[in-house]
């Protein structure tokens, strides 16, 4: 399996001078926990899917392992990913996870598979105005981010996330077996790569390689709220 968090030190180094690229426009990430062997998940994937197309969702596909042992192994999940989820539940002192649940702005739960749900939380954040500003210039493999905010946003972290636009999977066995699926927007990693409280601004240099999409997520420890997100394609 692709491992997925790793630690701040990793593919990332500081830079002290210079400016980072053009500011680039931020959007509401919706985090959905799903796995290939999970009956209720294929609406919710669909439903990613039409938020992939929409401007100003940065729509995030997270594959859990906890369904794997019904038959079907979900080569898209993550043990990293199921804590990243236990981390969410255990943070507002829930004692379940579950799928398909969406996580929209890293605050707000909400079943994956409910559209009218999921629309009126992602509308309710589009109208935040984020106190952080993010600008990234990616060269090739490299990307230089810069984050900017003038208040103290207390304990926070600078965080890289790639991932595969889109694939269709045959599922053969399991709870889905004969299902062909969309996915779109699949978590390939998740690295943190600095820790941040805003205030001073602080600029990164990662290194990016291959041409998937990129997002830059700053949130608060938790882990809790997303304060601004940007993706770069």
């Amino acid at each position: 399996m692709m491992r997925q968090i790793v630690s701040a030190a990793c593919g990332a180094w500081f830079l002290v001078a210079g400016q980072a690229g053009a500011q680039v426009p931020q959007g509401v990430v919706v985090e959905l926990y799903t796995s290939q062997g999970c009956s209720s998940c294929p609406p919710a994937d669909a439903l990613l899917r039409e938020l992939a197309g929409q401007p100003g969702v940065i729509p995030l596909a997270l594959h859990v392992d906890y369904w794997d042992y019904i038959g079907w192994e979900d080569r898209f999940a993550d043990p990293a990913f199921t804590a990243r989820q236990k981390a969410y539940a255990k943070n507002v002192h829930e004692r379940m996870v579950y799928t398909p649940q969406m996580i929209v702005g890293g605050v707000d739960r909400v079943v994956g598979n409910e559209p009218r749900a999921v629309a009126q939380v992602i509308a309710a954040k589009a109208g935040v105005v984020s106190p952080v500003r993010i600008f990234i210039d990616r060269q090739g493999e490299v990307a230089v981010i810069r984050v900017e905010s003038d208040a103290d946003l207390g304990r926070s972290f600078v965080q890289l996330v790639r991932y595969e636009p889109g694939t269709e999977v045959a599922i053969e066995r399991g709870e889905n077996a004969g299902l062909t699926v969309n996915y779109s927007n699949i978590v390939t990693s998740w690295q943190r790569l600095a820790d941040w409280a805003g205030g001073e601004p602080l600029q990164i240099k990662a290194d990016v390689p291959g041409d998937q999409p990129m997002v830059v997520i700053v949130q608060r420890e938790g882990p809790a709220e997303i304060l601004a997100a940007a993706v770069v394609k």
